[in-house]
């Protein structure tokens, strides 16, 4: 049975994509501790991300720093965190959170509420500033 990140990929699920390859697909997280919060995933289904090949994971990790460094364009910050759960949805995947501090990361926080248009715009400027880095 397809995850729904599987569906996501598929174009089953809408999502706000700013970034995909030939292996992974990254998009913005519907329930978001803050504006940029970012799913990097692999095409692949894979419940445990350290299941993945070594290949696979060191690939996903470097797809994951270019995303990452678009968010930091997109939405100016100290950094931007990662964290791997793999809880939620039994798909490997990373969050990409830009941080002023490290309490940004801590997925108990109230998640923020965002209109169709303020995800689509939030989507828009890192896609951009990924198309820019390639």
């Amino acid at each position: 049975m397809a995850t729904i990140f599987s569906k996501i990929i598929a174009g089953e699920i809408p999502c706000f994509k700013v970034a995909e390859d030939d292996r992974f697909f990254a998009f913005l997280d519907i329930n978001p501790l803050v504006k940029g919060h970012t799913l990097v995933v692999p095409r692949q289904e894979v419940d445990y991300i350290f299941d993945l090949s070594d290949k696979d994971l060191a690939a996903m990790q470097v797809f994951a720093k270019m995303v990452a460094a678009a968010i930091k364009k997109a939405f100016p910050c100290k950094k931007v965190g990662e964290a791997v759960i793999g809880l939620e949805v039994p798909h490997a995947h990373i969050h990409l959170i830009p941080i002023q501090k490290e309490s940004d990361m801590l997925f108990s926080n109230p998640k923020l509420k965002f209109s169709d248009e303020e995800f689509r715009a939030i989507a828009e400027a890192i896609h951009q500033n990924w198309l820019n880095a390639l």
